[in-house]
């Protein structure tokens, strides 16, 4: 046998069994079951087995891949006890085959065959023995088999079944999943692994290109302007493989999904990088990730890889990158014995947000810094008092125009393919087509007036090389100021940043271990220290403490925390010590899901800025009109008017003809709604508030109306039951109930079920129980109906018992069998601490505040009078469609001098509450837990207080304030920058080597806006 993922026959086993994770349910510890594997290292790099299962065993329908516990559940009963045995590594393989002697299961399968493989006639010893076939080992054939002829091979393509096992045949002409199952590159022994996560996972994983489709993110340096967001968005949507393109020009950054049946996300790189002059580079997003120091990476890469490694490349001369899955390898296990020998970490990789941004700010700095220093001596010849002789004007002439040249090829040149390429590839006039025009006509200007100089036949006005210098110096100043303070104002708002670098682990026999945090993985134990960050989430199984949560959830007064509590990533210790057993991987912790989450908001555009997108896309073209104008105007006055020669008139056209081309800015305007966005959604980020969408953060400051759901929201959603009636015996009653209703998650029904566990009732098993949302629960027992749920489902609204407890304004809860009234439960739920005074304040802004609920009439209506919602806002026994529709209502009720649609707030906690979250203009979704990603809401408020929904609003508010400031303050710059650089005052103008300050005049107080709101008051 050459090879395995699951082999059962005699082979070198590794040294470690590879860890297979199955995930049991969130927040819940992850089961460790372990892989045996078997591999015959052929590379000098040994490597733990590959993901790539024994050719040999293909012959059996589950194949010996049942022996591997990860695959183990896509195999029937009788595969598994069959083929699979004790799961050891070694066994008896005569009771997990097949007849070995039926024809067409074994031989020629076992070799790896292509086009230019013999057919029957030309197999040697009964198998494919071609000689391209260097590594396999086939077996002789029985009688029978047959080889691999083109009927064979036309049958091989069909890829293999989700499970099943793959050859391991390093012929790279023979495409991965044919009949001997060989690998077109050896990147495909990992296809197994990511069959086997499928699997697990019970989906197709997209980002991993099981379906075909990849979701791209690529971090993009040497974005200036809003024109280079134009420029990158133009290029990337001409690809017909990319869909749902999003890009930043604040984050530097562009998603897209790609058709992988089209093309690479390589291809899709090159292709950027020749089209834009942009540096791209793939951000990961498939599993986790980490990086190692090793002496030769495309060694590491070009050989085996231990199997859950995804992708792996070199990103330096001694370090690779290596993506890999954490539910299928540990980060620790893959450092220390995924090469059999341990790894050595690469220091932490930057912010993936950040990293091209401060990237680009290097660059930038060190081009301003060269062009200072070769414009310095322009400016001492040009402005210092020097000799008037004609040998020393030339001598400095000449070394001004050395400098000059040297500015303009290697700080301005780049500016040139880059405005080039725009405009032929992506039809975009920008930024850089304005500096190249008026760069280009300064120094061409400079060159000619100093020929004539050297010719002894001097133009009036001379040679002036500081104009072009200081043109392109200011404007790479202005660059670098402007990429600074972005790159300071995303990287203070950055939620990463919360991320513990280091970790105590546990092992099992309680030694205590310092480690890297990104060398946790599933099934540590660690320990959190007094004042220390807690790593990554996990449940504590030892200690008790309170727990800073601020910097995650806004919530000021530290949490408790005992055994059974969770814990979240980033969140700061108290006194106590807290042991944890590791729920998520830092990679994939509250930390990275809320980060996703405020980045995706980042990169949705407002409809204000397809406004701002479209001004500024006519902003250049309009800027060269003007200029053209100027010149002809200022060649008219200077002969007609002012009486000077030709040449005079149009030397000082020119002048004015750069400076207006230089002094406008459309980066302010571009700029004015995506700096204000990151920066908003980053400082609601730290008050517990993730917006989810940039359209929330635009239309919520206009809230006519708010609805809120009861249970859970306005109250605290922990009901306890104060009344209780038993019409059928009362033990085998509560046995059955509880046996009901003891799986299900609604409050109602998790109160009755702790009550009844309490009176130490042993359930009754039921069968087929299952929830009807907005409902109850339903099953049955010994052939009799059981239905537990609200009194309108079980049409008991009529029923004496529950008319009573209805009136004392209880939530009423019945239990039926066979339609025959069993039990009636009253309970009731304590009003949340801040849900009066949020109340208040949105009646005091003049919001109109609604109340909807599922719950009975008098539980309703007894929450409402405490909160003073008035009757005619208020309505109960509300279906998920229900509340639909009366979210529905309010969408109609136009109002404002327009005549405009209102814009709806709802806020609900559970899944009675998603069609109504979706419904509504902003869906608000109060979270209790960690899980905070599946919630289809526009904004997610990290702790379950109602105050949060103010805070939003107020962030709403004060961010489109400030917007209206930046569109404001970009209009009035812009036109009089251009009025003064075009002369329309007498007594003043821009001088042209000034000009190049207009982007850092225009751009600093838009970005200050955006920062300023980490200061303001909500």
């Amino acid at each position: 046998m050459a090879c395995g993922s699951g082999c059962c026959g005699p082979a070198k086993a590794s040294p470690i069994s590879t860890p297979v994770n199955v995930e049991v349910s969130n927040d819940k510890e992850v089961e460790q079951l372990t892989a045996p594997s078997c591999v015959e290292p052929e590379n000098p790099i040994q490597t733990l087995p590959t993901s790539r299962p024994s050719e040999e065993d293909k012959a059996d329908d589950c194949n010996d891949d049942c022996c591997n516990p990860a695959v183990k559940e896509a195999c029937t009963a009788d595969d598994a006890s069959s083929c699979c045995g004790s799961n050891s590594n070694s066994g008896d393989r005569s009771n997990t085959l097949k007849d070995e002697n039926e024809p067409g299961e074994r031989g020629c399968k076992d070799a790896c065959c292509d086009d230019d493989t013999s057919d029957d006639d030309s197999s040697d010893d009964g198998c494919c023995t071609s000689k391209k076939n260097k590594d396999s080992h086939p077996q002789p054939p029985d009688d029978g088999d047959k080889c691999c002829s083109d009927e064979k091979k036309s049958n091989a393509k069909a890829p293999l079944p989700v499970g099943k096992g793959g050859g391991c045949c390093t012929e790279k002409k023979v495409s991965a999943g044919c009949g001997g199952g060989c690998c077109s590159e050896k990147k495909a022994m990992n296809e197994t692994t990511k069959e086997i996560t499928q699997t697990l996972t019970g989906r197709s994983d997209p980002e991993r290109g099981l379906s075909g489709k990849e979701h791209v993110i690529l971090s993009i340096s040497g974005m200036t302007c809003t024109g280079c967001e134009t420029k990158l968005s133009r290029t990337l949507s001409t690809l017909p493989a990319i869909t749902r393109l999003k890009t930043s020009l604040v984050l530097s950054r562009a998603e897209f999904d790609l058709d992988t049946s089209m093309s690479s996300a390589e291809d899709v790189v090159k292709h950027l990088e020749r089209t834009t002059e942009f540096k791209c580079e793939r951000v990961t997003n498939n599993g986790s990730s980490i990086d190692f120091i090793v002496d030769n990476p495309i060694d590491y890469v070009k050989g085996d890889w231990p199997q859950g490694v995804l992708e792996m490349k070199a990103v330096d001369k001694k370090i690779i990158r290596v993506d890999f899955d954490p539910k299928v390898i540990g980060a620790r296990d893959l450092s220390e014995k995924g090469w059999y020998n341990p790894m050595q970490l690469a220091p932490p990789q930057a912010d993936p947000t950040l990293h091209a941004g401060a990237r680009h700010v290097r660059n930038v700095g060190f081009a301003t810094l060269v062009s200072i220093a070769l414009t310095i001596p322009v400016l001492v010849l040009a402005w210092a008092p020097l000799s008037d002789k004609e040998a020393k004007k030339i001598t400095h002439g000449s070394i001004s125009l050395a400098f000059a040249t040297i500015i303009q090829i290697a700080i301005a040149g780049p500016f040139y393919p880059k405005a080039l390429k725009a405009l032929v590839f992506s039809r975009v006039i920008e930024m850089d087509l304005l500096i190249v025009l008026s760069t280009s006509a300064a120094y061409i200007f400079s060159v000619i007036a100093f020929g004539y100089m050297v010719t002894s036949n001097p133009l009036s006005t001379g040679e002036f090389f500081e104009t072009s210098t200081l043109l392109v110096t200011l404007i790479m100043v202005g660059r670098y100021i402007a990429a600074l303070s972005r790159q300071k104002a995303v990287e203070s708002i950055s939620i990463r940043s919360l991320q513990a670098t280091s970790a105590t682990i546990i092992d099992t026999t309680g030694v205590e271990k310092d480690i890297d945090a990104r060398l946790l993985q599933f099934g540590d134990v660690f320990k959190v220290s007094p004042e220390h960050k807690v790593p990554t989430d996990g449940t504590v199984i030892g200690g008790t403490s309170e727990v800073d949560e601020s910097m995650l959830t806004g919530e000021s007064r530290p949490v408790e925390k005992k055994k059974g509590s969770a814990v979240i990533a980033g969140s700061i210790n108290g006194s106590g010590a807290l042991t944890v057993r590791l729920g998520r991987v830092p990679g994939d912790n509250t930390i990275s899901t809320i980060a996703g989450m405020v980045d995706e908001a980042k990169l949705s555009k407002p409809k204000v800025q397809e406004i701002a997108d479209r001004v500024a896309s006519y902003f250049v073209p309009v800027v060269i009109s003007i200029t053209i104008v100027v010149f002809c105007i200022w060649i008219a006055v200077g002969i007609a008017v002012q009486g000077k020669s030709g040449s005079e008139a149009t030397v000082q056209a020119v002048t004015y003809a750069i400076t207006v081309l230089i002094v406008s800015c459309p980066c302010a305007i571009g700029l004015a709604v995506p700096m204000v966005v990151v920066v908003a959604t980053g400082v609601a980020a730290e008050r517990g508030i993730i917006f989810k969408s940039s359209n929330a953060i635009e239309v919520a400051y206009k809230t006519a109306h708010v609805a809120f759901d009861k249970t859970g929201t306005l109250t605290q959603g922990k009901l306890s039951v104060v009344r209780e009636e038993y019409l059928n015996p009362a033990v085998s009653t509560k046995s059955m109930l509880l046996g009901l209703i003891g799986s299900s998650k609604h409050p109602v029904s998790v109160a009755v079920a702790n009550h009844l566990k309490g009176m130490d009732i042993s359930p009754t098993t039921i069968s087929n129980a299952k929830s009807v949302i907005g409902k109850g629960v339903e099953g049955s027992f010994a052939g009799r109906k059981l239905q537990a749920g609200n009194s309108r489902w079980l049409q008991l609204g009529e029923h004496s018992l529950v008319q009573s407890l209805a009136a004392e304004g209880y939530t009423v809860f019945c239990f039926t069998v066979n339609g025959e009234v069993a039990a009636v439960f009253g309970l009731e739920d304590s009003l949340r601490e801040d849900a009066h005074e949020t109340i208040t304040k949105l009646q005091a802004k003049g919001i109109s505040v609604h109340l909807v609920s599922g719950d009975d009439g008098g539980a309703v209506q007894k929450v409402a009078s405490q909160l003073q919602i008035p009757s005619a806002n208020v309505q109960s026994h509300c279906t998920p469609s229900d509340k639909q529709e009366y979210i529905k209502d309010l969408l109609s009720r136009r109002v404002g001098k327009g005549n405009k649609q209102p814009v709806v707030i709802f806020v609900g906690d559970g899944t009675n509450d998603a069609v109504a979250l979706a419904q509504a203009t902003i869906g608000v979704h109060m979270n209790e837990g960690t899980d905070v990603a599946q919630s289809a809401a526009d904004i997610v408020l990290m702790r379950p207080n109602l105050a949060g929904v103010i805070t939003a609003i107020a962030v709403s508010r004060k961010a489109m304030h400030r917007v209206a400031f930046n569109f404001g303050w970009s209009f009035v710059y812009n036109v009089f920058a251009i009025l003064l650089a075009a002369g329309a005052f007498v007594h003043a103008r821009i001088p042209p080597e000034f000009a190049g300050l207009g982007e850092l005049v225009s751009v600093l107080p838009v970005v200050a806006a955006g920062v300023l709101l980490k200061w303001a008051r909500f």
